[in-house]
């Protein structure tokens, strides 16, 4: 939809040449592809368990249980082993679902092949502190509209991808204490006249990630925005507007097949450094906490991931944050924990 006279072709060919050309876009579409799950080899051990609660101990702020006042609140830490660890160290190895397409997040560094990020140094700790090895895991590839299903499903027995803690997920998945903080904005071209998440994006076409928090957004509140796709869901689904992986928006918006995306501010950085030719636009419009999760049931993992992150707050974090996110979104501090 050509709101300001250009033609689409020159739009997307000089939006394109903002993060390398036809040759990096082309890469970016393989490489959103590749996402799939595999399957679980023969030896590779079955789903972890569930678990009862054990004995925790740590600090926090200590609020009611079995409310949805306050979805950050999880169960204090602990190191007692229970039948959802006691699994993965059976195995020898932590099954993680990631992302490998959201720059500084998790994404495959494409000379080292490596998939690195702020995400994949917490999967790393984790795995450090079952195992005792930050390499003893598996980085499964996950995309966002099949993160509950991965775990469900004993695919993998965590997912660290930028997931946010609601009172929707809180009934599907157990989640950790959140680890960071973010909220949902608009990314746009820069000469766009869209300002953000306003009336400006009345009759455009809006991009998001199916089974996201942005998509949950626009449905409650769209300002006249058009972000549903004919057949959302179906066979007859076209993945245009909703997408399975978020990266995927950042290519339509380059094609000029879309006006503007509507993702995490954390996530959308990580695109405007990828691309000098689109930037934030707006204000962040909803306060958003990140979490691990693990399959209901499996609270000795949950556990043992809220100890790892009372000592990840206290200087890896920092760390971690620095590397990869600081640059694009300015100092800041990690969320404290909530307990219930």
């Amino acid at each position: 939809m050509a709101h300001d006279g250009e033609p689409a072709a020159r739009r997307a060919a000089r939006r394109l040449r903002g993060w390398g050309g036809v040759a990096a876009m082309g890469a970016a579409c393989a490489l959103t592809a590749s996402l799939t799950l595999l399957p679980l080899t023969r030896d590779a051990g079955g789903p972890a368990g569930p678990s009862g609660p054990g004995p925790g101990v740590g600090t926090g702020v200590q609020v009611k249980a079995d409310t949805c006042e306050d979805p950050q609140a999880s169960l204090r830490p602990s190191a007692v082993d229970g039948p959802a660890v006691a699994a993965i160290k059976k195995r020898g190895k932590l099954i993680v679902g990631v992302d490998q397409s959201s720059y500084r997040w998790g994404f495959r560094n494409p000379e080292t092949g490596t998939l690195e990020g702020f995400d994949i140094t917490l999967a790393r700790a984790i795995a450090r502190d079952l195992l005792g090895d930050e390499e003893a895991i598996v980085l499964r590839a996950v995309p966002t509209n099949q993160r509950i299903a991965a775990l469900d499903s004993g695919q993998v027995d965590l997912v660290v991808r930028t997931m946010t803690i609601n009172c929707k997920r809180i009934k599907q998945v157990a989640f950790s204490t959140a680890y960071f903080r973010a909220g949902q904005q608009v990314l746009a071209p820069k000469d766009s006249p869209v300002t953000g998440y306003d009336e400006t994006l009345k009759d455009r076409r809006v991009c998001t990630a199916e089974g996201s928090t942005a998509y949950e957004a626009l449905q409650e509140k769209s300002f006249g925005a058009v972000f549903e796709d004919e057949g959302d869901g179906t066979p007859a689904d076209r993945n245009l507007l909703t997408v399975p992986n978020q990266l995927d928006c950042l290519a339509r918006l380059q094609m000029g097949e879309v006006d503007a995306v509507v993702t995490d501010n954390a996530l959308a950085a990580g695109q405007a450094a990828q691309d000098p030719a689109v930037e934030l636009k707006g204000e962040p419009f909803t306060e958003e906490y990140y979490g691990v999760a693990a399959r209901l049931g499996n609270d000795d993992l949950v556990r043992r991931v809220n100890k790892v992150l009372e000592e990840y707050r206290k200087g890896p974090w920092q760390d971690a944050y620095r590397t990869w996110l600081e640059a694009g979104l300015g100092k800041a501090e990690p969320p404290l924990p909530l307990y219930r």
